[in-house]
């Protein structure tokens, strides 16, 4: 899948008027049933089935529905656990490039990934109340790195004691397994299940907290995809099932090298120091030349997220970097700006490039985590910042991990706003 792009100077792209404003449509009943056709040869492939509780309790009714996000599998799960139930989707802006006119008349609801939007709150409060419409929403943001949850914005239970409507929750396994953001887009042959429960009914939401309903939240979204095919034995036969990976393990912790590390075919392997890890069929990582020290892929990233946690701490975390700038104003197309240069650091990212044109600035406290992605659009690694003016995706020109970059931008914000 590619998006389109254009090149264009600096100064021309901010000078682009902005989309306006529109208020969610009610997905037309035709659009509705050519996604569920379009979805059916995925959903018979994956053999998917559903376990359904206290889904009683909403019936006919319009629901906020959140959902984790493990890979593009998860928009076609929907549409065959909920249709025909009218769905307004929480869709990012890069997704409406090129289908501007088409993207409403589905239900979409377009926002900026990581970036602070009232507008949607209000967006989706409309489609639920005024149009009498579900919202799909995928709190995480982004897909899963490790096939454990992202970082989740504080708040959520806020927002829906102004939504007062019932809060179904769906929580799928073997999506992650199916197609991992780390594996270039190689589909395994893995079935999905899903878990669909109405968390929550209105009169649930009236008397508890806004911080026991975050819990609440946190609770169904701490899942841990790599331990779920392990503990189910859930075998994936391809030998490309370790491509890849090295987006995820990017820090050899037997020499404590960066950037040395490669996935490829079933192999984890490090060029520094020469040590093999053999990715079995369950997901398991196992040393071929010493002790394996971290069999399950979680386990090494939060080793790394520790490494990063103590050099932002001692003061010599620093990302500096050549990058590509792409931005994104409107709906027409990703605009290649020029070449730049992006610096993070403890006071935040630094974008600077098209001759001088381009300075912007954005603080740790901007947000929760950071928008990067793999391969994205088949363009390259991407580090997105921004804000409600302008997008920026940052496409490093070095061999740079933007997972390393997210982890930090997430524990700094966190250190910050302590």
């Amino acid at each position: 899948m590619k998006i389109r792009t254009k090149k264009l100077p600096y100064e021309q792209v901010m000078a682009l008027p902005r989309p306006k404003h529109m208020n969610p449509m009610r997905p037309h009943p035709f659009f509705r049933g050519l996604i569920r056709v379009l979805s059916a040869p995925t959903l018979k492939k994956i053999h998917y089935t559903v376990r359904r509780e206290r889904m009683e309790l909403v019936g006919d009714q319009p629901c906020l529905i959140l959902m984790n996000h493990s890979s593009f599998t998860d928009l076609k799960l929907a549409y065959g656990i909920f249709f025909p139930k009218p769905l307004c989707i929480v869709s990012t802006t890069d997704s409406y490039v090129g289908k501007r006119w088409l993207m409403p008349l589905i239900g979409c609801i377009p926002t900026q990934k990581f970036v602070s939007d009232l507008t949607l709150v209000r967006d989706m409060r409309y489609a639920l109340n005024e149009k009498k419409s579900s919202v799909l929403m995928f709190p995480e943001a982004g897909y899963t790195l490790d096939g454990r949850r992202t970082v989740l914005p504080r708040g959520l239970g806020a927002i829906l004691k102004r939504f007062k409507v019932p809060v179904v929750t769906v929580t799928t396994w073997g999506a992650f397994a199916r197609d991992p953001l780390y594996n270039c887009l190689q589909i395994r042959k893995v079935e999905v299940s899903a878990d669909v429960k109405c968390l929550l009914t209105p009169e649930e939401i009236e008397v508890k907290s806004i911080a026991e309903l975050d819990a609440m939240i946190d609770k169904v979204f701490a899942f841990d995809q790599f331990a779920w095919q392990r503990d189910n034995r859930v075998a994936i036969t391809e030998a490309f099932r370790a491509d890849g990976l090295h987006r995820v393990l990017y820090h050899c912790h037997n020499c404590g090298t960066e950037g040395q590390m490669e996935g490829n075919g079933t192999q984890l392997i490090c060029h520094a120091c020469g040590q093999v890890h053999e990715m079995d069929e369950y997901g398991q990582l196992h040393c071929t030349t010493g002790e394996t020290r971290f069999p399950h892929i979680p386990d090494w990233y939060d080793w790394q997220r520790e490494q990063v946690r103590t050099a932002i701490q001692n003061g010599s975390y620093r990302l500096d970097t050549a990058v590509s700038i792409g931005m994104m104003v409107d709906h027409k197309a990703l605009y290649m700006v020029g070449e730049g240069r992006l610096v993070h650091d403890e006071n935040g990212f630094i974008l600077t490039g098209c001759e001088g044109k381009l300075h912007y600035e954005q603080s740790p406290l901007a947000s929760h985590s950071l928008n990067v992605d793999y391969h994205w659009y088949e363009i390259g690694d991407v580090i997105s910042i921004g804000n409600k003016d302008a997008l920026y995706y940052c496409f490093p020109k070095a061999d740079v991990s933007v997972t390393k970059a997210r982890i930090a931008a997430e524990l700094l914000y966190e250190m910050k706003k302590a």
